[in-house]
């Protein structure tokens, strides 16, 4: 068991880990190109038409898939920024300023499909919403974590500036998801819980699951392609960045 231990610790060293994810990039954004061609042509030409929506409900396949991630991602922020402040790893900082610009695009894009959703089915682009408003938040503190890392010069410090806002953010995740069980709301309750069987039919509950897992992996080899940029960037004067191949051409 702890010799388990200390091999995973060892790649908790920018060093180690650096040539490890480049080697895992290639796989998983090969699985997401898979699996979004998979979920995307299920949903746009397997899936039944829905009853009440037409033909436009179609783009809850990447709407609810944007949602889910976009609160995920942060709660695997906050997880980093936890470990930062309590291990004072360097790679925990790092993880969580690379992941922050994915999280944050598939906020906008939740924000962005949703009103594109809503416009024929409430006819309007927005109301403030309980979801709609928090997931709004959402986004602002993405961008605000994003800017709060750029305002200051030291990585340390705004690593652990960047944690503080991650943990104080938090509570936002619970509002997200449970407003349409607190609030009375215009947005509609889930379909999918972990709880209650699906209320959606089995290749309309694929294609969902297949664009989720699609956006899971293509945020992990976008973080992983940008945590090597920030690595290289914050370690250039480590002697082991001099001896990398792509630095030495």
């Amino acid at each position: 068991m702890s010799r388990r231990l200390i091999n995973w610790f060892k790649y908790s060293s920018p060093q180690t880990f650096y040539p490890l994810a480049g080697k895992m990039i290639p796989w998983f954004a090969t699985l997401a190109v898979l699996f979004g061609a998979a979920g995307l042509y299920i949903g746009f030409f397997v899936a039944p038409t829905d009853a009440q929506q037409g033909e436009g409900y179609r783009i809850i396949f990447v709407h609810v898939a944007a949602a889910w991630m976009s609160m995920f991602i942060y709660l695997v922020m906050a997880f980093w920024a936890a470990l930062g402040l309590s291990l004072n790893t360097r790679l925990s900082g790092m993880m969580a300023s690379a992941l922050a610009p994915t999280g944050a695009l598939f906020a906008f894009l939740s924000l962005w499909t949703g009103a594109l959703w809503g416009k024929p089915m409430w006819g309007t682009w927005w109301v403030w919403d309980a979801r709609l408003t928090s997931s709004l938040i959402l986004f602002f503190l993405y961008l605000g974590f994003i800017a709060l890392q750029s305002a200051i010069d030291d990585p340390r410090r705004a690593d652990r500036a960047g944690a503080v806002l991650l943990l104080v953010g938090v509570i936002n995740i619970p509002i997200i998801y449970f407003s349409v069980q607190w609030w009375n709301t215009l947005h509609q309750g889930a379909s999918v819980s972990l709880t209650k069987a699906p209320t959606m039919a089995r290749t309309m509950l694929w294609g969902m699951l297949l664009m989720v897992l699609s956006f899971w992996m293509y945020a992990i080899a976008a973080a992983l392609y940008r945590v090597r940029c920030i690595m290289l960037e914050r370690e250039r004067n480590a002697g082991w960045v001099y001896e990398l191949p792509e630095v030495k051409s």
